[in-house]
C-alpha cells in the first residue's frame, strides 16, 4: 500500500513538472511579437493532444478543449493552463473521478 502511495506521489510530482514547462512552451510564443502567434497555430493542437494523454476521463477531454481554445486565442497565453489542470486534478476532484 505505501509502494502505491510513493508513485501516486511521484506521478503527482512529474506532471507538476511536465505542466510547468509545457506552459513555459505556451508562453514563449507571447514574448515573439507576431510571430509568436502565428505559432499558436501549431501548439494549440499538440498542447490539447498532450493534455489529453496527461489526464485521462473527463478532466482530460474538458482541458483539452479549454487548452485549445486558450491557446488558438491571440494574448491568452499567459494563462498556465497545465498548471490550473494539475491543481484542479489533485485539489478539486474526488479520487473516484480522477481515472
Amino acid at each position: 500500500m505505501q509502494e502505491i502511495k510513493v508513485i501516486k506521489e511521484e506521478d503527482k510530482t512529474r506532471k507538476l513538472l511536465i505542466g510547468l514547462l509545457l506552459d513555459g512552451i505556451g508562453m514563449i510564443s507571447f514574448s515573439i511579437p507576431l510571430i509568436g502567434e502565428f505559432s499558436d497555430v501549431i501548439w494549440a493542437p499538440i498542447a490539447a493532444f498532450i493534455m489529453t494523454r496527461m489526464y485521462k476521463g473527463r478532466v482530460g477531454k474538458v482541458a483539452s478543449v479549454l487548452t485549445f481554445v486558450e491557446e488558438i486565442i491571440p494574448f491568452t497565453d499567459v494563462i498556465p493552463s497545465f498548471t490550473l489542470t494539475w491543481i484542479y486534478t489533485y485539489y478539486f476532484v474526488k479520487e473516484e473521478e480522477k481515472n
